[in-house]
């Protein structure tokens, strides 16, 4: 056994570690676990398949993956969780395989789950995602790349979290966030652009602007949001404009639990 292996962690035969992940004591991981190069696994931390771990990941202790989905549709099938690279996942997170067969839970590269977090079956976290603590993600749940959802809040199943959304603590999301925007509330609602986002993340001056003007034509003019979504093709075109009109679309056609509003 590697050196990097305490001796009182415990690891199935058929799990594949790479030669320089580091388990650490009383950790236990199960069959059917691939964990790829300098990936960190914690003290307690349980891990069972089939799951896929990328490259350096840091579990933390106490962090349940790949264990059973808390869905009562949940019959047995050999689901998965897939993890890429330099994920952080903190003390207690669970993140739960998927329900049907060949069917995964999905968290991509660069995301921090804070504390006691939860994934549930078949969610998807894409790329550079902030989970702070004691966040609940139902079943289907989507977060989109660079979004940030802050603590001791719910995200109702099959709802979807667009790319550099913030969400407000404490809130209830029981549907579908906007790209670019701030939500906050119980119930909730989108309260502004998400500025501060936009502007570290290098968008420009007339790049803002112009989701500036997609803003007050969704949620101030006072039209139907289908007649604002069309009037957003009139905008100068920009990939950030194209990706939130796409994602209104697809929230409203795609039978979802539709679109959380603007101040009243």
């Amino acid at each position: 056994m590697s050196g990097l292996i305490h001796p009182t962690a415990v690891i199935d035969p058929k799990a594949e570690l790479d030669s320089t992940v580091q388990v650490k004591p009383y950790a236990v991981i199960g069959a059917d676990v691939k964990i790829g190069a300098n990936t960190v696994v914690g003290s307690h931390a349980i891990i069972e398949g089939p799951t896929e771990i990328g490259k350096h990941n840091q579990i933390f202790p106490g962090a349940a993956i790949g264990l059973e989905p808390q869905d009562l549709k949940y019959q047995g099938a050999k689901s998965k969780v897939i993890i890429g690279d330099r994920n952080r996942i903190r003390e207690y997170v669970t993140i739960n395989r998927a329900t049907e067969e060949d069917e995964a839970t999905i968290i991509g590269n660069d995301n921090l789950l804070m504390a006691y977090s939860h994934v549930a079956h078949n969610c998807i976290i894409e790329n550079d995602v902030i989970i702070a603590n004691n966040v609940a993600m139902a079943g289907h749940v989507k977060i989109e790349s660079m979004a940030v959802i802050s603590g001791v809040l719910g995200v109702h199943q099959f709802v979807h979290v667009g790319r550099m959304a913030m969400v407000a603590g404490m809130s209830r999301i029981s549907r579908d966030v906007p790209p670019y925007m701030l939500v906050e509330g119980n119930p909730a609602r989108v309260r502004s652009l998400n500025l501060v986002a936009l502007k570290r993340r290098g968008f420009s001056h007339s790049e803002i602007s112009k989701l500036k003007q997609a803003f007050r034509l969704l949620y101030h003019e006072g039209i139907p949001l289908d007649k604002a979504i069309a009037q957003l093709e009139i905008l100068t075109e920009s990939e950030a404009i194209g990706h939130l009109r796409d994602f209104l679309q697809s929230s409203i056609a795609d039978g979802r639990r539709g679109l959380i509003p603007g101040q009243k």
